[in-house]
Parts: structure tokens; C-alpha cells; sequence
């Protein structure tokens, strides 16, 4: 039998992302840039970008997870690393679709925090064993999640698409 699993559906995704940028503006905190973690991050970047009317996003390539609930050791930032410089005085939010551990965000977070004047974080899942508590969180579970943009396997060659 298999485990219980957290479903976010596309649907649910546009709440999630809307309530996460009301919680961003109810806080008063002002990104000047959004810094999301790709790939899941990037979802929630670009919706909380329009939602908080942020143009200015960057991306990070983190390595860390390789299948269900298997990582490497460490993340690893992938080339090419964000350049951040003249960003001294940059309000940086961090985003990411879950905090599991939260080696990926702690990484990133560390990153920034070197070369901007603030650094907060949004997901939309937190997990109890992540090592970094975010500012925004939509939800929290211990369960895994099946997220609409990597439920379904990748559409390549090999997996049920002809060449032309």
C-alpha cells in the first residue's frame, strides 16, 4: 500500500501562490528582487512576481534531490552561480515549492545573505525537519507531495512520444 502523499493540483497551486504574496505584502516587506530555486521555485517565483509586481527575478540551480525522498549529501549550487553584485542594499525572498530539509534553501539563503541587506524565504510546503523557518509558508505537512509540474513523468523520446 502505498504512503499518504500531500496533492497539490494546478488549481490549488494559483490560491497557494496568491495567499503566500498576501502574506509577503501583510508583512510589509518589499522584495526588490525574487531569487526563486530551480525548478520547483520557479512556479512559485513567477506567481509571486506578479502578484507583488517584482520584474527583477534571478534563478539558482540547485543539485540535491535525485528521486523520491533520495538526495546527495549536499546540495550543490550548479553553474552559472547568480552574479549578485551592486545588490548590497537588495531586499532578496527566496523562493522555493518546499522546505523539506531545508539544505536547498539554507544554501541559497547563505548565499544571498553574503551580498544583499535582507534575506526572507516563501514556499509553499514546510516540513517539521526543515533546518530553515521560513517567513511565508502556505502550509506545513510531513507528508510528501506530489506536485502538479513533476507528478507525471518527463515527455521525451522513450516515454510515449513518436518522432515526428
Amino acid at each position: 500500500m502505498s504512503q499518504p502523499r500531500e496533492v497539490l493540483t494546478w488549481e490549488i497551486f494559483g490560491f497557494a501562490s496568491r495567499e503566500l504574496a498576501e502574506q509577503v505584502a501583510a508583512s510589509g516587506y518589499r522584495p526588490d528582487l525574487i531569487f526563486s530555486i530551480a525548478r520547483g521555485g520557479l512556479f512559485v517565483a513567477g506567481a509571486l512576481g506578479y502578484a507583488l509586481d517584482v520584474k527583477n527575478l534571478h534563478v539558482a540551480n540547485v543539485e540535491f534531490y535525485t528521486g523520491v525522498d533520495e538526495r546527495l549529501p549536499l546540495p550543490i549550487m550548479l553553474p552559472p552561480v547568480p552574479d549578485l553584485v551592486d545588490m548590497a542594499e537588495a531586499r532578496v525572498l527566496i523562493t522555493d515549492d518546499v522546505a523539506d530539509t531545508g539544505a536547498t534553501l539554507k544554501l541559497v539563503r547563505d548565499f544571498c545573505a553574503e551580498r544583499v541587506a535582507e534575506v526572507r524565504c516563501a514556499v509553499v510546503y514546510e516540513k517539521p525537519r526543515s533546518e530553515v523557518r521560513c517567513e511565508y509558508v502556505w502550509r506545513r505537512t510531513d507528508l510528501w507531495i506530489n506536485f502538479p509540474w513533476s507528478t507525471l513523468p518527463p515527455v521525451t523520446n522513450g516515454s510515449g512520444v513518436r518522432d515526428a
